[in-house]
């Protein structure tokens, strides 16, 4: 996740620059269920209104709680298909902040009625992420449910009644970009406190003409409206939370855009986007998903770790023998193409892995969703390059695999709320 407020607050009163220290544990995202009451679009899950064999029940979930409390694990982001149609969803998260994590509430916000605000009033979650999708229709388009909206902003105005920290949060494709300034006019006049944009997961593109490829020219410009945004904000002394997520691209393009408007500070901004270091996946994101799989994030569904039922989340996290994990924990990860020649490698950390993945069999491959052009990452112009090194799984892990797509069929990937 980047949060752009941080950064360009950090650029408005600049201090001495200290390295940030390291996390106690990762971010775990919790997909506690599958089940949804709706059937979005671009739904990573692939979750339905019924009921999904195999999941954790309250005892189980209890039990990792435990390990991952133990293991230095600061903040758990519960999630689904819908959280909110789990039976047990209140007590998991009063045990939760009841032992210490910082804890978060991703939902679709349609169940966010008068009866159901009190319990999640009670909860005290630290934060409650509801998705929009643009306004209005453009909204249950997406969402598959005519009303969708009218509901999801009823949630979220119940939310901001009871005093709860709130945010809404867009996935950007071609159908709704036109109407990203209409929802963060949208976070204002409701008093939203946070926005969070995420890039829609494709796998896609070569190389050539990214700065005019329709996806790509629509990504920038995005990306400039947010960071033009909250300066704004910023400068008229009401700073509000921008934050993206899953294109850490996005840190590369913020010092493109501090060095346009900014360029005595561009080396300052450089220094603090360098101690970020881009994708934490596999090291300080990891996501456990209804069946108790454990995966890199919630984007590697396909890509089980292992499971928590047969061992401890920690002794899965801490086991390199997979090379995708070994290759992810590395603090110069072995990327190829492009990727590795970038001049913003530092910043970004070669970006989400599984989009090569997906695209080519090849963790390492380049990033297909980089919206920089080769010149801009000081890149010679290879053309459509997309690297291929021969890239095998173990047999257990095939065979994990093989079980965890008994469960979920087809490759859509759609943001998580992160904190």
């Amino acid at each position: 996740m980047f949060r752009i407020t941080r950064y360009l607050q950090a650029l408005k009163d600049p201090k001495p620059f200290r390295p940030a220290g390291k996390p106690s544990g990762p971010v775990v995202i919790w997909n506690l269920i599958r089940r949804c009451n709706l059937a979005c679009k671009h739904c990573y899950s692939i979750s339905a209104d019924t009921d999904f064999p195999g999941e954790l029940d309250t005892r189980q979930v209890y039990d990792v709680m435990d390990d991952l409390r133990a293991y230095g694990v600061p903040v758990l982001i519960l999630s689904g298909g819908e959280p909110l149609l789990r039976p047990d969803i209140f007590d998991i998260s009063k045990r939760a902040k009841a032992m210490g994590f910082y804890v978060g509430l991703s939902t679709n916000g349609t169940l966010i009625d008068e009866s159901m605000i009190e319990p999640i009033r009670e909860v005290g979650y630290d934060y409650v992420g509801i998705s929009l999708d643009g306004i209005g229709e453009t909204h249950d388009y997406f969402r598959r449910k005519q009303g969708a909206f009218a509901e999801a902003l009823r949630g979220i105005r119940l939310c901001r009644e009871a005093g709860i920290k709130v945010g809404m949060r867009m996935t950007l494709t071609r159908d709704n970009a036109h109407q990203l300034p209409e929802v963060v006019r949208l976070m204002e006049t409701e008093g939203v406190e946070k926005f969070y944009l995420s890039h829609l997961n494709y796998g896609g593109r070569g190389n050539r003409n990214r700065k005019d490829d329709a996806h790509h020219r629509m990504t920038r410009e995005a990306m400039d409206y947010l960071f033009d945004t909250c300066w704004d904000y910023i400068e008229a002394g009401q700073p509000r939370e921008f934050v993206t997520g899953n294109n850490d691209a996005d840190g590369a393009w913020l010092l493109r855009w501090v060095q346009r408007r900014f360029p005595e500070q561009a080396g300052y901004m450089e220094q603090l986007l360098r101690d970020w270091g881009g994708n934490a996946s596999g090291r300080w994101i990891a996501n456990i998903d209804n069946l108790g799989e454990v995966h890199p994030d919630t984007f590697w569904w396909d890509y089980p770790l292992g499971n928590v039922r047969q061992r401890p989340f920690s002794r899965i996290w801490e086991d390199t023998s997979d090379p995708l994990m070994a290759g992810l924990k590395q603090a110069q990860r072995p990327l190829e193409g492009r990727c590795a020649e970038c001049r913003y490698r530092g910043i970004c950390g070669g970006n989400t892995r599984v989009r090569a993945w997906q695209l080519t069999g090849n963790p390492w491959a380049e990033d297909p969703a980089c919206y920089l052009d080769d010149g801009e990452i000081g890149v010679a112009d290879a053309g459509e390059r997309l690297a291929v090194t021969p890239y095998k799984r173990s047999t257990q892990r095939r065979r994990d695999a093989g079980i965890a797509k008994e469960y979920r069929k087809g490759k859509v990937f759609i943001p998580v709320e992160p904190v």
